[in-house]
């Protein structure tokens, strides 16, 4: 049996795969300790399956530990030691503005303050050594470090990515000094490419958040081992497991690593639907990931951000916007009404819950309009309480001088106009045309939005899978093994050749390696990652040109390219994933207006839509006409 446990801001899902069938489990996330909801979710999993622990053969997870410690800003004491002049470069970033009209808004605040940022006397150039880094420096920097008492200390040195000596050097000294319980990040191990500000910043995070990560993942693997588990592997936010004291020592690595797990299920979606070309959506309670599959495979970028800090490593292509379940509706200054970011999360929660709420919600407004029936408990047993839903939506209609079935139906409009603009920004600001797309609903809420989201988009078929409440804890059951490299290079013209475009270290036996590469036209500040080419500069020449013309719309052949950076991606290939099979009751046709339960999820099927269940459980929506009908609180009335 295969065992993915996912975990949210709201629930903490589980899905066990016992070859075609597959048993859930959905219940509350423990913020403050989330290997004891884990726990819980594993073993109503295995009772649903009348199994044990021992039947156990692979445990994998995805967590929201670094993702947290840098939203809420609680991280570990971190110092940073730069080459001389160089201290400062994450406080001054880029001369860009986050927010380019908004002259008042700030940047966020680097992980460490001025008064730890210890200068190092070396320095590298982009040909050599031109300061050599002596054993008496190395030691003044340990001594220095250890004066300020860090929990973790990140090493970034100019041109680390190319010449790592140096850092090596202070990294063995800062050990020696520090002993064995302050974690050192090394910038050319923990990134390895160039770019001085998004290699410090990375590493600056990957410091930063690793101590708490190894805390909780050491503390999880104990608990697992305790309780008869095999230990897990960790999902990081390229989309590939790796083990748990890989994840514990780079942590960076997993600040995607719950998304990233809808990722792997929509693949295995795509291919037992017969639908290549994907755009998908996961809305939890807390939040909505979007992420398109192309080719039957989920869009990769060679770096990403969260709360406005660079993370410079392979990541899943995903967009994130606050609009859950639990995503609180209020008024703004102005008196218009306004949802998320902010959510009522897994404690107290929407006030329906029943656990001392009383914010009105996404979940609460769904409840007042009977989509959500108070008489059905949700996953994981919670039973809603209409009257404390209608009391909180109605305290906020006060304000707003609005009727109450009225203001729920205006939250749920508001949170569609805001995951319909994060799946834009996946399509039409990409140049491609979300029409050609089916929509992908998955995560507690997905189903409720799923058809109206794709009228607003044009999109006439939709895809909820029976398992979609857990979607990402099935998607990490069948996760591949993966490790990235990567290596900046810098060549121009005749230099690329194809000794270069080579893979520069084999793999190990059963894996596959893919190899990528970073190109640009010469004199661009940015590059397009080539994927599926060959070692030959020829191809990667046309690869490129076509690239940048299915993405800017024009190319030039003329321009010399530079290849900036060569990736490597080691895979090997998960277990075989399923959806598990539709129960013996799934057939027939629902023509909407309906709503149709799953477990773990509900679905809305409006006026204008039909729904049919096919092998795997899967619910395929089709909109009757070519201009498909919206949701019902869309309407008018």
């Amino acid at each position: 049996m295969l065992l993915g446990v996912d975990v949210g801001g709201t629930f903490t899902d589980a899905a066990l795969v016992d070859g075609d069938r597959v048993h859930v489990a959905k219940t509350p996330t423990t913020p403050d300790d989330q290997s004891r909801g884990v726990l819980r979710a594993v073993a109503d999993a295995l009772a649903a399956a009348g199994a044990t622990p021992a039947d156990v053969t692979a445990l994998r997870h995805g967590m929201t530990v670094a993702t947290n410690a840098l939203l809420e800003g609680r991280v570990a004491r971190t110092v940073l030691c730069a080459t001389a002049g160089f201290v400062d470069v994450v406080e001054l970033g880029r001369q860009d503005r986050p927010h380019l009209y908004d002259l008042a808004r700030g940047r966020v605040a680097p992980l460490v303050p001025p008064d730890r940022r210890v200068a190092v006397d070396e320095r590298c150039g982009p040909e050599g050594v031109l300061r050599a880094l002596t054993d008496a420096e190395a030691a003044r920097v340990a001594d220095a470090v250890a004066a300020l008492e860090p929990e973790a200390v990140a090493v970034v040195l100019l041109h680390a990515d190319r010449f790592p000596a140096h850092e090596r050097a202070l990294g063995a000294a800062l050990r020696t000094r520090l002993g064995p319980d302050v974690h050192v990040s090394l910038s050319h191990a923990a990134v390895g490419t160039f770019r001085e500000y998004e290699r410090a910043a990375t590493t600056e995070v990957d410091a930063a958040v690793s101590p708490l990560v190894g805390r909780y993942l050491r503390r999880l693997a104990r608990r697992c081992a305790d309780g008869g588990l095999p230990e897990p592997e960790i999902l990081a936010s390229s989309g590939g497991v790796q083990t748990l004291e890989e994840a514990a020592g780079r942590g960076a690595t997993t600040v995607l690593s719950g998304p990233a797990g809808g990722a792997a299920a929509a693949t295995i979606v795509a291919a037992a639907a017969g639908e290549p070309d994907l755009l998908c959506f996961d809305m939890g309670g807390t939040s909505c990931d979007v992420l398109v599959v192309q080719d039957g495979r989920a869009r990769e970028v060679g770096g990403g951000a969260i709360a406005g800090r660079p993370i410079a490593l392979p990541t899943v292509d995903i967009h994130t916007v606050g609009a859950g379940g639990g995503s609180v509706a209020w008024a703004d200054p102005g008196g218009a009404l306004r949802v998320g970011p902010r959510s009522a999360g897994a404690r107290p929660g929407p006030a329906s819950y029943g656990h001392g709420g009383t914010e009105p919600t996404v979940t609460d407004a769904h409840v007042v309009l009977g989509t959500l029936d108070p008489d059905e408990p949700l996953a994981g047993g919670v039973a809603l309480d209409a009257a404390a839903a209608a009391a909180a939506v109605g305290r906020l209609a006060g304000v707003l001088g609005l009727e109450p079935r009225a203001c729920a139906r205006g939250i749920l409009r508001v949170a569609d106009a805001e995951m319909a603009r994060a799946l834009r920004v996946m399509t039409v600001e990409r140049g491609l045309d979300p029409r050609r797309f089916a929509l992908l609903a998955y995560g507690g809420a997905g189903g409720l939005h799923a058809a109206g989201l794709a009228a607003r988009l044009g999109i006439r078929r939709v895809l909820v899978p029976r398992a979609g409440g857990v979607l990402s804890a099935l998607g990490l059951a069948a996760a591949e093994r993966r490790s990235d490299r990567a290596r900046t290079v810098l060549l121009r013209g005749d230099a690329i050749t194809a000794d270069a475009l080579a893979a520069s270290s084999p793999s190990r036996p059963g894996a596959a390696v893919e190899v990528a590469y970073d190109v640009r036209y010469a004199g661009q500040a940015f590059e397009l990652t080539v994927r599926g080419c060959p070692p030959d500069p020829a191809a990667l020449r046309a690869a490129f040109d076509a690239a940048h013309r299915e993405r800017y719309g024009f190319d030039d052949p003329d321009a010399p390219i530079e290849l900036v950076t060569v990736r490597e991606t080691e895979r090997v290939a998960g277990p075989p994933g399923t959806l598990g099979t539709a129960p013996p009751d799934a057939g027939g046709a629902t023509v909407g207006p309906a709503v149709v339960r799953l477990p773990g999820a509900t679905v809305v099927v409006p006026a204008g839509w039909r729904a049919s269940t096919d092998a795997s459980g899967t619910l395929r929506l089709e909109a009757d006409d070519a201009v498909p009908a919206p949701a019902p609180w869309e309407a008018d009335a």
